[in-house]
């Protein structure tokens, strides 16, 4: 178990604190992710974090009490498929630290022992080579390569598709 790091849901009170992560680590997540910027997008995602087919949680440092990360699990499905999406992103002031590699794993912890799922995906941009290195140390395989898969910042994007079964994880 961490001791830098905890996962929590997110509240209407964390709105200021990601808007400014948000903002502050644009550039770094350009143009991989493009999290919500203004107040109003910040509230539709916590709102969407209430929802069955998506969990959100935020990444927060244990000394500091600050989101430092956030990783989402989206298109969250039950009964015989029992999977999910897999979506994180740093803030820019604490990348390269691993404390994301922590959050995540954490994540994942609540996702096969909490959501009882049996599957987790991570698609990724083959450029993105720091999410590529991460999902590797926490044990995903690369399964393939999608072409045009994802429509990113109004561009259709290859992504390779990586995967983690909770018998993998065990």
């Amino acid at each position: 178990m961490s001791c830098r790091v905890f996962i929590r849901k997110p509240t209407e009170d964390d709105c200021r604190e990601l808007l400014s992560l948000h903002q502050r680590s644009q550039t770094f997540h350009f143009p991989w992710v493009f999290p919500p910027l203004n107040e109003q997008a910040c509230k539709s995602y916590i709102d969407r974090c209430q929802n069955d087919d998506f969990e959100g949680l935020l990444i927060c440092h244990s000394r500091e009490n600050r989101i430092i990360g956030v990783a989402n699990f989206s298109q969250i499905f039950y009964r015989t498929f029992q999977n999910a999406y897999l979506g994180y992103y740093a803030d820019v002031d604490f990348a390269g630290q691993g404390l994301m590699s922590e959050g995540v794993r954490l994540a994942l912890d609540h996702a096969f022992y909490t959501l009882d799922l049996h599957r987790v995906e991570a698609n990724i941009q083959p450029e993105n080579k720091a999410s590529i290195l991460l999902v590797k140390r926490l044990g995903f395989t690369q399964e393939g390569f999608s072409q045009k898969y994802l429509k990113v910042n109004g561009d259709w994007r290859d992504h390779e598709r990586w995967a983690l079964t909770v018998e993998d994880w065990m």
